[in-house]
């Protein structure tokens, strides 16, 4: 049976990947998928890394993976920025991502743009209160994503949504979301593939970001039972995916490629 499919977006984490360890049978699938002819894009919203080290670190673990062939949402928030003119930015990011954006112009105190981003250990009431105040200021908050909670080799632990929703709590101000879920995110590599929404096949471990954002652009969307997977929460969540897999491994059987 030949794919009713003619491209299909890949989550990195949690589905190729969890931190450093390969998905059993991730590297198969994905070479299955290209051998059938089939464009892949592979959507992330991992901001602890910048675009070159991202690369670096996919290709490493055995995958075969082009820059252009990945979007990331902070790759989207340094578009977003650029189209703006001059802004003057505070970046709230990894140091390794920081590294994309060092052609804005840099301000603590008195930013255009407060971009956040997985910043780790670093977060403090003293951090929270200053953002507070650069937004009370009249600054805009973008965020590279909202996500509640990610998978990593120890567990669960929290991301940086709860930050985000305590900060548009106290200010009450709204946040730019750049990556998954935001429907332009996805329009974007729907548009480098130049194919429509519902040629389109998602994989991803998040029925949040990855599954309700998939679904919000038109696009078909299978939920992988790896990285943050957790039945109980799918179970209470109002989005429901088109398929549910034990792993991206299903993946080249169900698009009908056998060899």
């Amino acid at each position: 049976m030949k794919s009713v499919f003619k491209a299909v977006l890949f989550d990195l984490d949690g589905v190729l990947y969890v931190d450093n360890t390969v998905v059993e049978g991730a590297i198969e699938a994905v070479k299955k998928v290209r051998a059938a002819g089939i464009p892949c894009r592979f959507l992330t919203n991992t901001s602890t890394l910048s675009l070159k080290s991202l690369q670096e670190k996919i290709n490493a673990m055995g995958f075969n993976i082009k820059r252009e062939e990945i979007f990331s949402a902070p790759q989207a928030a340094l578009l977003y920025l650029s189209q703006r003119g001059d802004p003057v930015c505070r970046l709230l990011l990894a140091d390794d991502v920081k590294k994309d954006f060092s052609g804005f112009r840099q301000s603590d105190t008195k930013p255009d743009y407060i971009v956040i981003g997985d910043i780790g250990d670093a977060w403090s009431y003293s951090l929270m209160n200053e953002i507070f105040t650069n937004l009370m200021d009249g600054a805009k908050l973008i965020a590279i994503h909202k996500n509640r909670f990610w998978q990593t080799e120890q567990g669960l632990k929290l991301d940086i949504g709860s930050f985000i929703a305590g900060l548009e709590y106290a200010s009450g101000t709204s946040t730019m979301i750049i990556g998954k879920p935001s429907n332009d995110f996805f329009k974007t590599a729907l548009e480098d593939l130049e194919v429509s929404p519902i040629e389109v096949l998602m994989v991803g471990d998040d029925i949040d970001s990855d599954i309700g954002g998939a679904h919000d652009a038109g696009i078909h969307a299978v939920l992988v039972k790896t990285g943050k997977y957790r039945q109980e929460y799918v179970d209470k969540s109002a989005i429901t995916p088109d398929w549910v897999f034990d792993s991206i491994a299903d993946l080249p059987g169900f698009l009908g490629i056998h060899s």
